[in-house]
């Protein structure tokens, strides 16, 4: 038995918290059986020596009799800022035993005295950018904009390299580095990258919030004497570039950069380098860097050592102080972004003389790694793109173009090169004019190796699922990839042709994030970017970071904005955490009001539906569903969530105001949308009769007849669905929580559009925009993954239990359907680990399971009372087994790893 898996403020070892209410949590990791926490004792020190004495000098919470081992709230004396603390925690459990103390761990705050200055090459005032959210539809003349395409030097849009040289003459403890560079940046010290992040700091709307990153730096790192440290500073999404291709166009104003670093000697005295007019910059070789067309990269304009010491600097410039942005500045606490995967190349062919397409075998969002070698002054060009063309070569048709990447040798062997500031969505490289391996033209440079880099956020895996049925795991796999690809500073839709926020996914495929990615840090992100986008009438547009203002639907529609309600609740039931049903309980009310200031005796009537709802029409607006239903009934969902957030927060006058809305709300929609002779909702479709058996909006003797017309429908069509993009998740739930799993199961066990196995026939290895993925764009959208949901809920049968939330106790149910002979799953919840696995063996079922310590479980399986049940060899009670309505037994079990046998 041992405490471990420490984490302040949910993030291990965080480097710039707020001194303002820090919480603490752990998992107890044991073997043991019924494990649970009785009392806790954590114990915060200024050092790490006094830490391992057990000299509490910050805080000793003493003996706490309590099961919490989660967001445990600090209640010691005033912390410091700026200042790094260490901490561990022992527990006791049943019979008055107490573990051994936890490992260290610690935490640093941040500091309070920033007041940053921002420099670069040139000013916002002198850039001439425009001013406005898309400005080619604003009042910026076509002149000025060409003038910027064509001044392939202009300092506005140029990335530049700045350097700031600084002297160490004592001993060194240790330093920490505060950072921003806009858009995006590479800090170097004494020529060594630090970090391993890539497109750092994370996307936001920089005249609401900027993130600035926090790095140690050890002590071994610096050297006496000269110091360098040295920053690469590219476009990203604060100043997008009219050339190549571009969704949209926006400038923040040029790039800029805010830095801080303080060494901390051993004799106690500190040293501060800080951006000021004391550095200098000069044009980096990276001639061309947009988020939206590529990057151009000429090896001939390197200077060595330039962010190394005793370089001479006599050339370059001196920098100009820079306005600063609007956006508060804030300590970026979502995990970053990195390379997590790299593919060699597949398969290589060559469509049309000296041209060679190039397959990495995976469709994903990144760059290339080059390996090459030739004359100086030779270019190598590689297109991008997630399909062909007719003729074999790299289609861009769909997905945004012209968008490549250039690179020119400088002729010096081997050289090796990737972008920095670019990326795009993937899975076949086109090279021309290029030797392969071999020299066999002297004239042409020659490709010795070519990688592919995936790019997503370092968040973490949270879950597994694998099962019998290859259809189930391959659609997993697709879904995982599609994620995957738009897992970056926002989830976006897509890799290549938008790369936004969309909010609409962020609830809709919310548990199947949850159950397969840590999202405890990341989704307080999406959150702080709602309110930023928030209007000051309330509306949440349907993006954020609004980089454009789309106008009508497309800006305002009920089922996006309602995200900035629904996330808060679902980030609580998962995670038992209510910080954002708290922080943001006025962004919810303020959204809720709008609606209400929107609607129509309860009725509101506007938005896109269920986008991309299936039929034999052009996927986009609701065809299959009303409109007004679908805007009605997330309206609805915002207002019951709304009046359970203020129960739960013991708002009680808001409680009964929003308590009383909801119920006439439903009233409404349901005097406008419920035929009382059919038992249909809307067209009778199967979003509109899904949608309110989902939100409870049904009446109890009307919801088996809509059920009934619900199920009716599938199976007239096959068992195929014609729900979309909203829809998805509640025909789904609504089909798993009434016992229809085995429809759910026949709707996708197929190999037909709409389904997830044409994706698999069609040879694809992310999810698609659309069904059949020839009438789509993109080739790579999550949008369409809700099944995620029921993988993780129905077959593998890990359920969170609402009145428990973040699975302090919660239901092990899995669902045994069709032909399926075996599942198997994890989530890793805040308590530790739960695995849940079945398998279908000649006459018995054998079930295993794991339930962390300080939880418990109902395990509930499909087989009557009178079977024979044996729990790790022994033979369940009959007093300890509950016969269900549906026939299913179950009961309850506390922590540890089970086997369960029954024989059927």
């Amino acid at each position: 038995m041992n405490v471990a898996h420490l984490t302040c403020n949910s993030a291990t070892n965080p480097l710039a918290i707020s001194i303002q209410n820090p919480v603490f949590s752990w998992k107890i990791v044991s073997k043991k059986f019924d494990v649970s926490q009785t009392a806790y004792q954590l114990v915060i020190a200024s050092t790490k020596e006094k830490l391992n004495t057990n000299e509490a000098d910050v805080w000793d919470s003493g003996k706490v009799i309590s099961s919490a081992s989660q967001d445990v709230q600090y209640t010691g004396k005033a912390l410091k800022n700026e200042t790094k603390y260490f901490w561990k925690v022992r527990i006791w459990y049943k019979n008055r035993k107490a573990t051994q103390w936890s490992n260290a761990a610690y935490f640093r705050t941040q500091p309070s005295d920033l007041n940053p200055t921002w420099i670069g090459a040139i000013t916002k005032a002198d850039s001439h950018l425009p001013e406005g959210r898309n400005y080619h539809t604003a009042t910026f003349k076509k002149e000025k904009r060409q003038a910027m395409v064509d001044a392939t030097d202009y300092l506005a849009r140029r990335s530049i390299q700045l350097r700031k040289p600084f002297t160490v003459s004592k001993k060194i403890k240790e330093a920490v580095v505060y950072v921003s560079g806009l858009g995006h940046y590479e800090l170097t010290l004494n020529g060594k990258k630090v970090g391993n992040s890539e497109f750092a700091p994370l996307w936001t709307d920089y005249d609401k919030t900027v993130y600035y990153n926090t790095y140690e730096i050890k002590a071994s790192e610096l050297s006496k004497g000269e110091n360098v440290i040295g920053v690469l500073l590219g476009n990203g999404m604060y100043n997008m570039i009219e050339e190549r291709y571009a969704k949209f166009f926006v400038s923040f104003g040029p790039p800029t950069l805010f830095l801080q670093m303080k060494v901390f000697f051993e004799d106690g005295s500190e040293q501060i380098i800080k951006t000021d007019k004391t550095w200098k910059y000069s044009k980096s070789p990276i001639t061309f860097n947009s988020i939206f067309g590529g990057e151009d990269y000429n090896a001939n304009l390197e200077q060595k050592g330039w962010n190394q010491a005793h370089f001479n600097d006599a050339n370059w410039k001196s920098i100009v102080i820079q306005e600063a942005p609007k956006g508060v500045l804030r300590p970026q606490q979502l995990t970053p972004v990195k390379i997590e995967e790299q593919f060699a190349v597949k398969a290589v062919t060559e469509p049309k003389a000296g041209i060679r397409v190039f397959n990495m075998g995976q469709n994903l969002s990144g760059f290339p790694t080059l390996k090459v070698q030739g004359k100086k002054g030779q270019t190598v060009r590689m297109w991008v793109g997630e399909g062909l063309n007719d003729d074999g070569t790299v289609g861009q048709g769909r997905s945004g173009k012209p968008y490549y990447f250039d690179y020119t040798l400088k002729g010096e062997g081997i050289e090796e090169w990737q972008p920095k500031f670019s990326y795009y969505g993937y899975q076949y490289i086109q090279i021309e004019g290029a030797n392969y391996k071999t020299t066999k033209d002297a004239s042409l440079p020659t490709i010795i190796d070519l990688k592919s880099n995936f790019i997503y956020n370092s968040a973490g895996t949270a879950g597994s699922f694998a099962s019998s049925n290859e259809i189930f795991n391959k659609t997993h796999e697709l879904i995982n990839n599609a994620i995957k690809s738009n897992f970056q500073a926002v989830l976006t839709d897509c890799p290549h042709r938008e790369k936004l926020g969309w909010l609409e996914e962020s609830h809709l495929n919310g548990p199947g994030l949850i159950y397969n990615y840590n999202m405890k840090n990341y989704i307080p992100g999406i959150m702080q970017n709602i309110a930023d986008a928030q209007r000051e009438n309330g509306m949440i547009p349907t993006i954020a970071p609004e980089y454009v203002v789309f106008g009508g639907d497309f800006t305002d529609s009920p089922e996006w904005g309602v995200a900035g309600v629904i996330l808060p609740w679902m980030y609580y039931d998962y995670y038992g955490d209510d910080s954002l049903l708290k922080e943001y309980y006025p962004v919810m009310k303020k959204y809720v009001d709008y609606l209400t200031s929107k609607a129509d005796k309860g009725i509101v009537s506007y938005g896109l539906g269920d986008w991309y709802d299936y039929g034999d029409h052009a996927a986009g607006y609701s065809k299959n569903s009303p409109i007004a239903l679908s805007a009605t009934s997330h309206y609805y969902f915002g207002v019951d969530l709304l009046a359970k957030a203020a129960k739960l927060l013991d708002k009680k006058e808001d409680a009964v105001i929003y308590e009383k809305l909801a119920i006439s709300v439903k009233k409404a929609f349901n005097g406008k949308f419920f035929d009382t002779k059919t038992k249909q909702y809307g067209t009778g479709s199967q979003f509109s009769n899904a949608v309110p058996l989902f939100l409870n909006m049904v009446a109890a003797e009307d919801k088996q007849a809509v059920l009934a017309n619900l199920v009716n429908d599938i199976k007239a069509r096959n068992y195929r669905l014609t729900t979309g993009d909203v829809g998805n998740r509640y025909l789904f739930q609504v089909l798993a929580d009434n016992g229809l799993n085995e429809v759910m199961y026949k709707m996708h066990n197929h190999y037909d559009a709409p389904g997830y196995g044409f994706q698999i026939k069609f040879g694809l290895t992310t999810l698609t925009e659309q069904w059949d993925p020839r009438k789509g764009n993109s080739w790579n959208h999550f949008m369409l993954g809700q099944i995620e949901e029921w993988f993780y809920k129905s077959l593998v049968g890990i359920v969170p239990d609402e009145a428990n939330p973040g699975f302090t106790h919660f239901f092990l149910q899995p669902e045994m359907l069709g032909d399926m002979t075996f599942v198997k799953g994890t989530y890793n919840s805040v308590y530790g680990e739960i695995a849940s696995e079945w398998e279908k063996k000649e006459n018995k079922l054998i079930y295993k399971c794991t339930i962390p310590a300080n939880t418990t479980a109902t395990v509930k399986l499909p087989v009557a009372t009178n079977t024979v049940i044996k729990v790790n060899g022994k033979k369940l009670s009959n007093s300890k087994m509950v016969q269900n309505e549906d026939g299913k037994t179950s009961f309850i079990l506390g922590s540890g790893v089970y086997v369960v046998e029954c024989v059927l």
